[in-house]
C-alpha cells in the first residue's frame, strides 16, 4: 500500500460527501455532528472477509453494496427510517485506492437508494478485510419481534433463497454452461443476489402496520424462531402458499438442475434481506398464519430446513 491514511480519507470524502441539511459536521472531524428528530434507532453489522465475503467471488463494489444493504433492511425492519452510516474498515495493506474507491462508492451507492449519507468512521490495518457499518435512523413507534398475536397472517416481501443459491454456486464450483438456458438465467439471478442483494426499500413503508417484523438475514426458519420466541407463539409457514409465489418456479429448476434441494435455500437460507412480518392485510406475500404455540414449522414438508448458526 503505497499511500497513507491520510490520502485514503481524502480519497473517500470525495465520495461520500455531497450536501445534506441533516450534517453539521461530516468526515474530517473528530466525530460526525448530525440534527435528529424523533427516537433515534442505530444497529451495527460486520463483514469478515473470508467469512461474510471473498474478493475472488465479488468486487469491491459488490462488497460495498452487500454490507451497506445489511445494516438498511435492519433499520427498515425495525419500521424505522435510515438517515446516516458510520463506516469503519480493516485492510490488510494489499488493496490498491481503486479498490478502496470502488467499495467506497458501493457503499455510497445502496446508501443513496435510501438518501442516507456516510457522516464518518474510521480506518485500521488488519490481517484481512473487515468492514464494520453502523447504521443511525428515526422512528414513531418501532416494530419489534415480539409484537407477533395469534390470528396473525405471516407476509414476506418477496420469496428467499435466491443468495443461498448463489453461495451453492459458488461452493460447489458449477458448470454454468453445462446448465440450460432458463437455469442458466436463474443462476445468473443467483449469484447477483448473493454478490449484492436487491432490497426493496420501496415496500417497507407499507410494512409498518405489521405487528412484528424483521429482515431475513439468516434465513426464514432462523427469523421465525426469532419472532415466535419474543412474541410466545408459534409460526406456521404453508409450503403450498410459498410455493405459490412466482419466483418458485424458477428456484425450484435452478435447485433441480445443480441437484440441490431447494426448501434449504428457501428455509435456511439467509442474506436475502427480505422482510418478514406478522399482522393483518399487509402488502407482500401471504405464506403462513401466527398460532398458540411454540417455535416455526414450515407445514407440508417431511424433512424441516436446517438454520443458520453463527457459531
Amino acid at each position: 500500500m503505497e499511500f497513507s491514511e491520510a490520502e485514503i480519507i481524502a480519497e473517500l470524502a470525495k465520495v461520500f460527501t455531497r450536501p445534506d441539511s441533516r450534517i453539521v459536521v461530516g468526515i474530517g472531524d473528530d466525530a460526525a455532528v448530525v440534527t435528529t428528530s424523533r427516537r433515534t434507532v442505530i444497529t451495527t453489522d460486520m463483514a469478515v472477509e473470508g467469512v461474510h465475503f471473498r474478493r475472488d467471488w465479488s468486487s469491491a463494489f459488490d462488497i460495498g453494496r452487500r454490507i451497506t444493504a445489511a445494516n438498511l433492511a435492519d433499520i427498515f425492519a425495525m419500521g424505522a427510517t435510515p438517515d446516516h452510516l458510520v463506516v469503519g474498515v480493516a485492510l490488510s495493506g494489499s488493496e490498491s485506492l481503486e479498490w478502496i474507491r470502488e467499495l467506497a462508492i458501493g457503499i455510497d451507492q445502496e446508501a443513496r437508494k435510501c438518501n442516507v449519507t456516510v457522516v464518518g468512521g474510521d480506518i485500521v490495518r488488519g490481517c484481512e478485510v473487515m468492514i464494520s457499518i453502523t447504521a443511525i435512523g428515526r422512528v414513531g413507534t418501532p416494530i419489534l419481534r415480539s409484537g407477533a398475536v395469534v390470528g396473525d397472517e405471516i407476509f414476506i416481501s418477496n420469496l428467499p433463497g435466491w443468495s443461498a443459491a448463489g453461495l451453492y454456486l459458488l461452493s460447489g464450483d458449477v458448470d454454468l454452461e453445462s446448465l440450460d438456458l432458463r437455469a442458466r438465467a436463474s443462476a445468473q439471478r443467483a449469484l447477483a443476489q448473493y454478490r449484492a442483494p436487491t432490497v426493496a426499500y420501496e415496500d417497507a413503508p407499507f410494512m409498518r402496520f405489521a405487528h412484528a417484523m424483521m429482515d431475513i438475514s439468516d434465513g426464514l426458519m432462523v427469523q421465525g424462531e426469532q419472532i415466535a420466541r419474543a412474541s410466545s407463539v408459534h409460526l406456521s409457514f404453508n409450503a403450498s402458499l410459498i410455493q405459490r409465489h412466482p419466483d418458485f418456479v424458477d428456484l425450484s429448476e435452478l435447485a433441480q438442475a445443480v441437484e440441490a434441494e431447494v426448501w434449504d435455500w428457501v428455509g435456511a437460507g439467509g442474506e436475502d434481506h427480505i422482510f418478514l412480518a406478522t399482522g393483518k392485510g399487509l402488502p407482500g406475500f401471504l405464506i403462513g398464519e401466527v398460532r398458540q404455540g411454540e417455535g416455526v414449522v414450515i407445514e407440508g414438508l417431511e424433512k424441516q430446513p436446517s438454520g443458520f448458526k453463527h457459531f
